[in-house]
């Protein structure tokens, strides 16, 4: 018997294309694939879980009217996240706010299931959950989008570029300095104590 090479998985391009010919589950793959990242990335812009909501669902039906294909040069993935943005951007227009500071992240946002056995391990994890989202939080706003269309979004620093209308090099310097910033205030508060 011989074994049959296995097919790889088809790409966000042909998923897309094959949902616009009818093809439900293709786009049920789509939202598996991207609905987590595009979430959290929400969220970190956001921190505001009724409207994160909100604007999560109207990403994915703008994506389900839309009758275009996107541009071959802009991959699906930066294609959602910008339609993501957009809208949440409309959102704050509409509403008077700025891109400001928002609130941390929602507990809801980090939905993996917690590993840890004992109380003191669940204790530290949420301790450590906690200080992650003070820091994201206290990032300027440039900065922490960056860094989460780059964690949550996995996209390359030439399509966060693409998507937020920014240089390149502009956009390395705000995930640097985001690092950077993330870095000093995830270090160990004790020693951090220690050389205040």
């Amino acid at each position: 018997m011989t074994a049959h090479p296995v097919a790889p998985p088809p790409d966000d391009a042909a998923l897309l294309r094959r949902y616009r010919q009818g093809d439900a589950e293709a786009f049920a793959l789509l939202y598996q694939r991207h609905r987590l990242g595009l979430f959290r990335f929400l969220c970190g812009l956001c921190g505001d879980p009724t409207l994160v909501e909100e604007v999560f669902q109207d990403t994915w039906m703008s994506l389900i009217r839309s009758q275009s294909l996107q541009r071959e040069a802009v991959l699906f993935k930066t294609w959602l996240y910008q339609i993501a943005r957009n809208r949440l951007i409309d959102h704050w227009r509409k509403s008077g706010r700025q891109q400001g500071r928002h609130e941390a992240f929602d507990e809801q946002l980090h939905d993996q299931p917690c590993s840890a056995s004992n109380p003191e391990q669940q204790l530290s994890l949420s301790r450590d959950q906690q200080r992650l989202q003070a820091a994201l939080a206290d990032l300027p706003a440039e900065q922490r989008e960056v860094f989460l269309l780059r964690a949550h979004g996995d996209l390359e620093l030439h399509e966060i570029a693409e998507l937020t209308r920014t240089p390149a090099e502009t956009v390395k310097s705000r995930l640097r300095y985001a690092l950077q910033k993330l870095r000093r205030l995830l270090a160990d508060p004790a020693a951090e104590e220690l050389s205040a």
